[in-house]
């Protein structure tokens, strides 16, 4: 499968939470469902991964954590804020450099519609 397929999966599954359960909630909880509705549908789910970070040399673990990871090819980064911010399209873009995959998604269900609250964010370029 491959990310744009992965992505078509997220933004369905996006919507129809959001629909669902409407704005608002604590990410906690649309992590939990997304993380289950994935794994029904067939997908490898990996939740609260640890980014690792190497600087001199030396390898942490303690920065960053992305929220859900799907077949090792696409990130997810869940909010629920009034609005997005730069900083959280540059969050999302450094887990990927730093996995170097190649797509990512910000989902904030923390707006009125979900399809405003989309952002496909790319490192590099995809294949397909």
């Amino acid at each position: 499968m491959t990310e744009n397929q992965i992505g078509d999966i997220v933004v369905d599954a996006a919507i129809r939470l959001h629909r669902e359960l409407g704005p608002g909630l604590m990410e906690s909880v649309y992590e939990a469902i997304l993380a289950k509705q994935f794994m029904l549908g067939g997908l490898t789910v990996i939740r609260q991964v640890a980014i690792p970070i190497t600087f001199q040399g030396e390898t942490y673990d303690e920065g960053f954590r992305a929220d859900l990871i799907l077949n090792n090819k696409v990130i997810l980064e869940l909010k629920s804020v009034e609005r997005l911010t730069r900083a959280h399209h540059k969050q999302l873009l450094t887990y990927l450099r730093f996995t170097q995959m190649k797509l990512g998604y910000l989902l904030n269900f923390g707006e009125e519609l979900m399809k405003t609250g989309i952002s496909r964010v790319i490192n590099g370029s995809l294949s397909s």
